[in-house]
């Protein structure tokens, strides 16, 4: 792939709508999540037509303060999941990521006063449509023995959540970059109201 790659989603439709895309402006998936789902099910697709459907996000209860979302390919077959730390959430987002090949990695942040402050802002009247362009969280995976693998960096955007990937790593597979992606998708749905 060629990074960076770049993930938005749009906040004023009916349910979100989030796409990733390489440096040349080429899809790389594309998902809608519905609204007023008790059990989160996410359907990704490599184009917005919804033509190619590639994967599947499913939560593994209804409502959770720790979800753990499972990953497969359009034939079931497993890929991994991403699991929220409840507790250790409250003040830093924190996830397990679990793939295939058995490869422990975390996602975190690497600074969640900013979580603080953009949710503060985004909530005053008028002035927070405007929190987009204060504020930016950086999320980080590393592996089990503390190598950084990706960033996940929220960028300036108005209207929409706009962030910015990048491979950190040369050495992860193929799978394992394409359970990191799916995680790194599931947590901007999870994290979008904390910034």
């Amino acid at each position: 792939m060629n990074y960076p790659l770049h993930l938005r989603f749009k906040v004023l439709t009916l349910g979100k709508r989030i796409f990733i895309s390489d440096q040349a402006g080429t899809m790389i998936m594309y998902a809608k999540q519905k609204m007023f789902k008790l059990k989160e099910e996410v359907h990704v697709f490599g184009d917005e037509a919804q033509t190619q459907h590639k994967y599947n996000i499913n939560a593994d209860r209804i409502i959770d303060f720790s979800p753990k979302y499972s990953f497969t390919d359009v034939n079931h077959l497993p890929l991994g999941s991403v699991r929220r730390q409840g507790m250790k959430s409250l003040w830093r987002a924190h996830y397990d990521i679990t793939t295939t090949e058995a490869t422990a990695m975390t996602i975190s942040q690497e600074n969640p006063w900013t979580n603080v402050f953009d949710s503060i802002f985004s909530q005053l009247p008028i002035i927070g449509m405007f929190a987009g362009y204060l504020f930016h969280p950086t999320y980080i995976v590393k592996t089990s023995d503390g190598r950084d693998v990706m960033r996940l960096r929220k960028q300036p955007a108005f209207l929409e959540g706009y962030f910015t990937i990048e491979k950190l790593d040369a050495s992860l597979t193929e799978q394992d970059e394409t359970s990191v992606l799916l995680s790194l998708f599931t947590v901007v749905l999870m994290e979008r109201t904390r910034g």
